[in-house]
């Protein structure tokens, strides 16, 4: 199996986790002298098994992230490391932008006039920058996802 359809896999089975964990709440109480629609020991058993595979799938992903070569210098698991801080840099950037663009109406002169505080222009560029460099290490990752074998040892 590949490392990407180990990715796959675990986001199926955590949407199973969470549909059992629904199912399981709509079944622990029901009202005195009916039944509930699903047996809650059952749906246990089956969460269990299903966090079992689950813990397991994701040990490997760990292994084999931890374990692939990204470049020279980085594994595929510092990769995700600073694909995703870029990623959260990015979105602080853009939230300043969209605040420091908010227009705010005046109605008269006695009102509070606010004024942007940063460049715009510049926090622009900084945005525009981290996203290409958020896209290049995405590729990167996703083109290894779908060549990388799952360590399953």
């Amino acid at each position: 199996m590949k490392l990407a359809e180990a990715l796959i896999l675990r986001a199926d089975y955590q949407k199973r986790v969470e549909q059992l964990k629904n199912r399981l709440l709509q079944n622990v109480r029901v009202q005195e002298g009916d039944d509930p629609n699903e047996d809650p020991k059952l749906l246990l058993k089956e969460l269990t098994e299903l966090l079992k595979k689950l813990r397991i799938l994701i040990q490997q992903i760990n292994k084999t992230n931890l374990n692939t070569k990204f470049d020279d210098n980085e594994s595929l698991s510092d990769a995700l490391a600073a694909r995703d801080l870029i990623g959260q840099e990015r979105k602080i950037h853009s939230d300043i932008l969209e605040q420091a663009t908010m227009k705010l109406e005046r109605y008269s002169r006695a009102e509070i006039k606010y004024i942007t505080t940063i460049s715009v222009k510049e926090i622009q560029k900084h945005v525009d920058e981290l996203s290409q460099k958020y896209r290049l290490y995405d590729v990167r990752i996703q083109e290894l996802n779908w060549k990388t074998d799952l360590i399953t040892s």
